[in-house]
């Protein structure tokens, strides 16, 4: 375990974040412009897909970690019979949901049960499959939907911030089910869909396209919100959330609705818009 890794248990993830999301939305010129450098300069951020490649004009560090993508920088897989990656980064893990368990790294675990926060929801999971897929700081930080889906509900499900990098991940027992999290559910042509925002140390934000913030603020309790009377459907490929800073997010698929890209193993590194499934 990193030092890092071992601090974020006795450090305060919330006034972190809290003091991360006021840089992030500083727009101090001095502020804003140390940190998109920082950043450009230290993970290799491509701005040449960026729709504005400009790193010194963006108002906020957030509005330039958020950024919008030029047209034709990712485009979905051309068979019609694939669902698509669902953002920039690489996989973490993915591969078939044991029961309810899903597989975090090097002997570690979690429930859909506990990831989801309701025994009933992560029951349509059961012997299916799921995708993590990891968002590090250089990636394009908005999240797109594999599959047309129909919004049903959403589920606010409190928790840590520990960070989600790999050493973190391969530590820290149950750590995508134990940090703050917005559970967005579809209904789609093969059954429900779960896509989880999962946040992460120094996360300050997540954002969907129809509600906007939703986290912060942070929560106590789970939180949920009914979403089957506004008809809010999105296409494959469409974008439907984004982080403000990098985390992860998990895409769960019910048993016999599709099967994993073969090509995916850990640590592959993926794109916006390639295959992660074909629809059976």
């Amino acid at each position: 375990m990193s030092l890092l890794t071992y601090l974020t248990y006795a450090l305060p993830h919330r006034a972190l974040s809290g003091v991360a999301r006021r840089l992030a939305y500083s727009t101090d010129p001095r502020v804003k412009t140390k940190l998109i450098h920082a950043v450009v300069q230290k993970f290799g951020v491509n701005l040449d897909e960026a729709a504005n490649p400009d790193p010194d004009s963006y108002p906020t560090f957030n509005a330039f970690f958020t950024r919008a993508l030029r047209d034709g920088a990712r485009s979905p897989a051309a068979d019609p019979n694939v669902l698509t990656q669902p953002a920039d980064g690489r996989i973490s893990q993915c591969g078939p949901i044991a029961g309810d368990t899903i597989f975090q790294a090097k002997g570690k675990s979690f429930t859909a049960t506990q990831l989801l926060g309701d025994a009933q929801l992560a029951a349509s999971f059961h012997d299916g499959v799921f995708a993590t897929v990891y968002l590090s700081p250089k990636d394009y930080h908005r999240v797109h939907m594999p599959w047309t889906g129909t919004l049903t509900e959403t589920l606010h499900v409190p928790g840590r911030l520990f960070s989600v990098g790999p050493d973190a991940v391969s530590t820290v027992d149950g750590l995508f089910a134990r940090n703050e999290r917005l559970v967005c559910m579809f209904d789609t042509d093969f059954g429900p869909m779960a896509m989880v925002m999962v946040g992460a140390l120094l996360v300050s934000g997540v954002e969907t396209v129809w509600s906007g913030v939703e986290i912060p603020e942070y929560g106590d309790r789970i939180r949920r919100k009914d979403y089957r009377d506004r008809n809010i459907t999105l296409e494959r490929f469409a974008e439907m959330a984004r982080f403000n800073y990098g985390s992860t997010v998990i895409v769960l698929l019910p048993k016999a609705a599709a099967q994993l890209d073969p090509s995916l193993l850990a640590e592959t590194p993926v794109r916006l818009g390639e295959p992660l499934a074909r629809r059976l």
